[in-house]
Parts: structure tokens; C-alpha cells; sequence
């Protein structure tokens, strides 16, 4: 039985980051008492976040495919 070396996937650890650190900060918005981020700075933060997150998993699917 051959033994297939198990490599690292980023994609996962980086989405499981992302998606913490933007519940971090809805959640720090939603118990202060005024606003931490406006509207206006959120949306393109999470656009841009889910854009480098899609990204990686694009450049990773190879990767990905070979562990399975």
C-alpha cells in the first residue's frame, strides 16, 4: 500500500479566519454603544476579504483535488 504524503491547505485556514475575524467585528459593533465601522467601510472590507478568500481557493483547487 503506497502512502500518500499529506500536504497543507491554506485555503481552509484562511476562510476559517476571515469568516472569525469579521464575526469579531459584528459582534464588537453590535454590543458598543456607537458605531465601530460605518456602512461605507464595511462592504468593501467583506467584498475584498471574500474576494482574497475566493482567490486562495482558486490557486489552491489543485492542491486540494490531489489530497482526496
Amino acid at each position: 500500500m503506497s502512502e500518500r504524503r499529506r500536504r497543507f491547505d491554506p485555503a481552509g485556514p484562511i476562510t476559517g479566519i476571515f469568516f472569525i475575524a469579521l464575526a469579531g467585528v459584528f459582534l464588537a459593533d453590535g454590543l458598543s454603544r456607537g458605531r465601530l465601522l460605518e456602512a461605507a467601510v464595511m462592504v468593501p472590507v467583506v467584498l475584498i476579504g471574500l474576494g482574497v478568500v475566493g482567490t486562495v481557493r482558486v490557486l489552491t483547487r489543485s492542491r486540494r483535488r490531489s489530497l482526496r
